[in-house]
């Protein structure tokens, strides 16, 4: 990742760091107390490099399906997250420049190739792209403000609260990188939920290179 390479588990710290909340500063403060000296974009490099996408394939009941703004700069996008409300873990999450039934079809077909989904029940609001995306694909849905679609609420408040604290995170980023930046989220947010619950801890898996989680 640089020319004086850093060892592994000083990454999978820096990366575990940012992704619970600290800012780049105290990370390379938090570092250099280790003897490691490396600079706030190296830091932030390493989230991007790794690649961190939720990973495993699982069977869901009920999936609770929405979206929200994320402000790049001057520019908005759109947030697609599917949470299995069971267990409040992510399933799929992408990041979009606008939203429509279109985009819904093509990140519910992404869904469909990581997950067993087409016996589950789709807990949506009265987005009419939604349910048709939804319909087109012959998955079924309720339409539900409450209850477990909350689920899926309460991730993006966090997410929300976890962007506008990082000023640096999202100031001046490409979609792409912003994009990496939430998956890798969604990887530190299941496996924060498994170790709190006493579950097996899982492994980071990067779609280049291994992070091993311990």
């Amino acid at each position: 990742m640089e020319r004086k390479r850093t060892p592994e588990q000083i990454v999978e710290v820096g990366i575990q760091l940012h992704l619970a909340g600290l800012s780049l500063s105290n990370i390379k403060q938090h570092l250099e107390r280790l003897g490691v000296q490396r600079s706030r974009t190296a830091i932030h490099n390493w989230v991007q490099k790794a690649d961190l996408q939720p990973t495993g394939t699982r069977s869901s009941n009920y999936v609770a399906l929405d979206e929200t703004v994320i402000q790049l700069g001057t520019d908005r996008y759109w947030l697609y997250a599917a949470v299995d409300t069971k267990i409040n873990e992510f399933l799929h999450i992408r990041l979009f420049p606008t939203t429509n039934s279109g985009l819904t079809h093509v990140f519910l077909r992404e869904l469909r190739e990581k997950h067993d989904i087409d016996d589950a029940t789709f807990l949506i609001d009265d987005a009419d792209h939604l349910q048709a995306a939804l319909s087109r694909l012959g998955l079924r849905f309720h339409v539900r403000r409450h209850g477990n679609r909350n689920s899926v609420e309460r991730i993006f408040l966090e997410v929300k609260r976890r962007t506008s604290s990082f000023s640096n995170t999202f100031s001046h980023v490409e979609p792409a990188t912003a994009e990496s930046w939430v998956e890798a989220f969604a990887v530190w947010w299941n496996d924060a939920k498994v170790n709190t619950t006493g579950g097996a801890r899982r492994d980071y898996v990067p779609t280049t290179g291994r992070i091993t989680s311990r």
